[in-house]
């Protein structure tokens, strides 16, 4: 990746807030995450973007496996190198397997995924290729889900939908350790 069209924010500008996020983070402020120094720049929109995205990623409602699936087959979708990078850390704490994190990168029938895990993939994709959910579709996961996390569902893949769309187009870098806790 060539280099970034916005560049982190120096540690002399951080905010209270940016210090807060990466003192939270296993880097710290000794090895800051590019995303939060990126977003950063944008002082608004970092804070609101933070509430809702730290709402998907740890206080949502479905389980954490379940979760970095579709956010890892979302940033394959979207040729994200920053947010896979950042997911599959995440996603080893959730307790994919390696060999779960590279077949994410695959056709869905090269791995013996679970029915609810196929679903949870099939949506992601879907969603990525027609900005919708097919009926059959719908109705599959409602057979699994309560409204409020089909609701969720949706808007982790749009969350990390623009989030990949941001670190593509800002090219935001991969730090040289990828910590977590992600994007």
């Amino acid at each position: 990746m060539s280099e970034p069209r916005v560049p982190p924010l120096p540690e002399d500008e951080w905010s209270d807030l940016l210090r807060r996020v990466l003192d939270g983070t296993p880097g710290g402020t000794d090895n800051p995450m590019n995303i939060f120094t990126t977003l950063a720049r944008h002082p608004e929109l970092f804070e609101s973007w933070l509430r809702f995205g730290g709402t998907l990623l740890m206080r949502g409602r479905l389980s954490a496996r379940h979760r970095e699936l579709v956010i890892l087959r979302t940033a394959h979708n979207c040729d994200s190198p920053y947010e896979w990078a950042q997911h599959v850390v995440i996603g080893r704490g959730a307790g994919l397997t390696e060999a779960e994190i590279e077949d994410l990168r695959q056709r869905l029938d090269d791995h013996a995924w679970t029915e609810e895990e196929r679903a949870l993939l099939r949506a992601a994709d879907e969603l990525h290729h027609t900005s919708t959910l097919s009926d059959a579709a719908w109705q599959d996961l409602a057979s699994r889900y309560d409204q409020a996390e089909l609701i969720e569902l949706v808007m982790l893949v749009g969350q990390y939908h623009m989030v990949a769309y941001a670190l593509n187009a800002l090219r935001v870098q991969i730090e040289d350790d990828p910590q977590g806790p992600g994007a």
